[in-house]
């Protein structure tokens, strides 16, 4: 077992095993012969590190602004290029990025700079950038990952990587090729840059409360919005702007929001699930506009050492709302990011510090600004597969195991990419789209 407490390190399906045999699957080859070198990072102050933004709603326009003020602005950051399915989100984030950015010098986004469109991610990866923030709705994080490796970018890549096993295994053939171009990949599982998270993770890591055998972990909010339908749009434009309620695109809320607390567990424990079971349904959120997927999820994982994670997340109004993941040991008990606490000595509490969405970006970076570029994508890669399999079990009634998840073949991408093809999903003649039913439902 590896020792570095910011690591996933696999079990059951030993790690290097299974980045070799997940990569090997995604077909690794796909990319040999294409290599270039990897765009020098500027470790001189004067030179400024150009951005391309793609995936301009509120995550991508935040992720923007926090790239540009990185390093309290001694990153010297300068937003050249964004790019999304629809001009009109390029035009509104373009505007609120400027409105809070200090130095407006550092946004120089002229309209031949501006993409949209389903081609657009691959003309601002080939603009003239070192750094690519990919923010668009997950589904399409393995293609765009895949394209700006090939291209020899750095990468920020919002969580989750992807929405289904094949898409989990592009992101991890690539990150092989990003790690031989000397690429930086950082992915946007914020807790990991926070020193609260580091600490009490790290101790629980070292043994302070001795085995753990119990893990408990929680999304649950009210959930997200929604947008209706507008009369004059084709599908595939409705379900990419109401994104979120369909699989393709989301992989569904336990992956989009609650691979978060499932990574934080995954942390604790230093490994990833070897099965899982679980129960989840529609309960509240039933709606034309609420897509295919569920509103709430229960899962048990189990690790390979016994141990087991209870994981809950929920999408529903009026009920108790919280974000945590919690360790239970021999010696004591946890709460990540909060306190330990030790029989017999005074609980270790841990108080909030700077918001992990900025630190990410000052630690990317401060990373590049040193030629000493971190690459996350493994993990972000592992806990992604996580909550998949926590997705598979809830939908399919079965026990999954984690080898026969990560080797699944069913892709939830469209066959085409364009505004008059068919998505993945269709709804019938109400109006309404199918949902996952347990003892129905195939797990893989």
């Amino acid at each position: 077992m590896r020792n570095n407490k910011n690591s996933v390190v696999q079990g059951g399906t030993p790690r290097r095993e299974f980045l070799k045999k997940s990569a090997g699957l995604a077909g690794g080859a796909a990319l040999a012969g294409q290599l270039t070198p990897a765009r020098a990072a500027h470790a001189a102050g004067d030179d400024a590190l150009k951005i391309a933004l793609i995936g301009c709603g509120g995550r991508g326009t935040g992720a923007a602004v926090q790239a540009l003020q990185a390093m309290d602005g001694k990153a010297n950051v300068k937003l050249v290029a964004m790019a999304d399915a629809f001009p009109d989100c390029v035009d509104k984030s373009l505007e609120r990025i400027r409105a809070r950015c200090a130095d407006k010098a550092r946004v120089d986004v002229p309209e031949e700079r501006k993409f949209s469109g389903f081609g657009g991610c691959e003309q601002a990866i080939r603009a003239d950038v070192d750094v690519v923030l990919l923010c668009t709705p997950p589904g399409f994080r393995p293609r765009q990952f895949e394209a700006a490796v090939r291209a020899g970018k750095h990468v920020f890549m919002e969580k989750p990587v992807a929405v289904d096993a094949p898409g989990v295994r592009k992101v991890l053939a690539a990150n092989e090729e990003a790690k031989k171009k000397g690429l930086a990949v950082c992915v946007g599982l914020n807790c990991r840059h926070e020193d609260r998270f580091r600490k009490s993770i790290g101790l629980v890591r070292d043994g302070a409360i001795g085995r753990v055998d119990l893990l408990r972990c929680y999304c649950n909010n009210a959930g997200v919005w929604v947008r209706e339908r507008k009369p004059d749009q084709t599908e595939m434009e409705y379900q990419m702007r109401n994104w979120y309620y369909f699989n393709w695109l989301c992989g569904d809320h336990i992956v989009e929001q609650h691979v978060h607390a499932i990574d934080l567990a995954n942390w604790l424990r230093g490994d990833h699930p070897v099965r899982a079971n679980g129960m989840g349904g529609r309960q509240v959120r039933k709606g034309k506009d609420h897509g295919e997927i569920y509103d709430h999820h229960a899962v048990e994982f189990e690790y390979a050492d016994g141990s087991r994670l209870f994981s809950f997340c929920r999408h529903m109004p009026g009920c108790w709302n919280h974000f945590g993941a919690y360790a239970q040991g021999t010696k004591g008990f946890a709460e990540a990011g909060s306190l330990v606490s030790v029989e017999g000595e005074a609980p270790r509490k841990f108080e909030r510090g700077p918001d992990g969405h900025q630190v990410e970006h000052d630690d990317l970076f401060a990373a590049l600004r040193a030629g000493e570029p971190l690459n996350e994508g493994d993990y972000g890669a592992t806990s992604t597969m996580t909550a998949i399999l926590g997705r598979l079990a809830t939908y399919s009634g079965q026990v999954v195991a984690w080898d026969e998840a990560v080797g699944s073949q069913i892709d939830l991408s469209p066959k085409e990419y364009a505004w008059d093809a068919d998505p993945p999903v269709l709804p019938d003649e109400n109006g309404f789209y199918a949902c996952a039913v347990p003892g129905v439902t195939k797990a893989t």
